[in-house]
């Protein structure tokens, strides 16, 4: 979604630019999302397993492994949720705080809001509602954005919520970042 020259899409991919995190600066390129495999509903698809996550998924939503091996996850035909895994890097997980901190620093051209911060032994949630600074002064059209990290074991998931995502969609977003397990690492 662009409104007036500002990208709110983007806003999520906040977190895949977190240093800290052990993530790529900047937004991620638009990667082709890789068309599911035939036969397979909703629920938990075995394409996570190609990722090496498993995400609980609310009714209706299916999951798919995107080009760069994210997996990204929504109402069947309309991702909402891009999860990340960093293999042996949950030491890095990065608190709410620092994740608010850096979302103040990249967006400044967006006016923030922060409607829940959770921070927890092993996971930090941010739920944000982001509108970019106009020319006259004003904000233009609000965005629901969620941004999460979760240490498990040694392993860091990173979770972000991808653009045109409603405030319901970044609410399930939410818990089901909250809920993601991880595989075993091929061997």
């Amino acid at each position: 979604m662009r409104v007036r020259g500002h990208s709110v899409g983007w806003a999520a991919a906040l977190l895949l630019a977190l240093p800290g995190a052990g993530c790529r600066c900047g937004p991620p390129e638009s990667a082709p999302v890789r068309p599911p495999p035939t036969g397979e509903a909703g629920g938990e698809r075995p394409a996570a397993g190609k990722v090496g996550v498993k995400v609980p998924l609310p009714p209706g939503w299916s999951a798919v492994v995107a080009e760069d091996d994210s997996l990204q996850v929504g109402p069947r035909g309309t991702p909402v949720l891009r999860v990340d895994l960093r293999r042996g890097e949950g030491a890095a997980r990065p608190s709410s705080e620092a994740l608010a901190e850096s979302a103040r620093e990249q967006f400044s051209q967006f006016e923030i809001s922060l409607d829940q911060e959770e921070d927890e032994e092993n996971l930090a949630l941010l739920r944000l509602t982001i509108a970019p600074k106009l020319p006259d002064g004003g904000v233009g059209m609000h965005a629901p954005v969620m941004l999460g990290a979760k240490r498990v074991g040694e392993d860091l998931v990173l979770c972000a919520s991808l653009p045109g995502a409603s405030m319901e969609d970044v609410r399930l977003a939410n818990e089901a970042c909250r809920e993601i397990q991880v595989q075993s690492a091929p061997r």
